[in-house]
């Protein structure tokens, strides 16, 4: 989570201190957002924090995706697993 009193910095400070920047992202792993000109341009973050904001994303995805595929059943769409199995099995047997 950014700490805006304490992860906003100026790239200037950032390319000036960029040892020290680096060992607190380390060791917080919070992001850092580095402005130019006063607006945000960049975000560092280390890079075992930035896997596991993909990941989690990733599962959102998949969460909104079985989320979509359950309304759809709600309402009558898509197909019984057994009528789609077999056609994912004609299909790859048909391929052979």
């Amino acid at each position: 989570m950014i700490d805006i009193s304490k992860d906003i910095h100026s790239l200037t400070e950032f390319k000036r201190n960029t040892t020290e920047f680096l060992q607190r992202i380390k060791q917080t792993k919070h992001p850092l957002v580095l402005t130019v000109n006063g607006k945000a341009e960049l975000v560092v973050q280390d890079a075992e924090s930035y896997q596991e904001l993909l990941d989690a994303a990733e599962l959102v995805e998949t969460l909104k995706g079985i989320k979509v595929g359950l309304e759809q059943m709600q309402e009558g769409k898509g197909k019984k697993a057994e009528d789609f199995f077999n056609e994912l099995f004609d299909k790859f047997d048909s391929s052979q």
